[in-house]
């Protein structure tokens, strides 16, 4: 068995997702993501300009998939299939007050895409949180440094971004942490972009 169907199963069962969805959804997202890819995380989402549909997220190592299901029809589509490279102005948010995050990326075509991710609990809201922060913020640190290679690694290159949260270092072979991890202590930071 590949590396991607040996880590989805335990990714969408961390999350709750259920089997007949996981059944539904898995040969559209098979076809999508390499043999020797990590799955990160597999959670329901919604898309604010179309919150009637079901859609489920898809994050690896390498790629963000969305896949989405119509209300009326039960039709099932791909939505967005994307190296992670190839997103900008990659952004999420958490808010305790909704109990949820909104992860938001701009396409390689330009589109502007959003999804908002309800955590069951507050500690899987800031887990959630971490998660992006470990998969997106080297990327975006190794882009900046592409952009500028005068910023040091020790502040994030955003402007914007307050000095005092420095952008982690990750090792590329290492896969990201799971949400059944201890989550970090909670911290309200702004929206992170790139």
């Amino acid at each position: 068995m590949d590396v991607f169907c040996r880590t989805f199963l335990p990714a969408a069962a961390e999350t709750g997702v259920a089997s007949p969805t996981v059944s539904r959804h898995l040969p559209v997202l098979r076809n999508c993501v390499p043999a020797g890819d990590v799955t990160v995380l597999v959670t329901r989402c919604t898309r604010p300009e179309q919150p009637a549909n079901g859609c489920l997220l898809l994050l690896t190592t390498r790629r963000l998939v969305v896949t989405e299901q119509t209300r009326l029809l039960h039709r099932l589509r791909l939505h967005l299939n994307t190296e992670l490279r190839h997103l900008n102005n990659v952004a999420w948010n958490p808010d305790p007050r909704a109990s949820m995050v909104e992860l938001a990326a701009t396409a390689v075509d330009g589109v502007r895409e959003r999804f908002l991710i309800r955590a069951d609990r507050p500690s899987q809201m800031w887990q959630l949180d971490a998660l992006f922060s470990q998969v997106f913020r080297p990327k975006m640190a190794a882009r900046s440094r592409v952009a500028d290679p005068a910023v040091p690694l020790d502040r994030p290159a955003v402007p914007g971004t307050p000095h005092q949260h420095p952008v982690p270092t990750v090792a590329a072979a290492t896969p990201p942490a799971r949400l059944t991890a201890p989550a970090r202590a909670p911290r309200l930071s702004p929206v992170v972009a790139v």
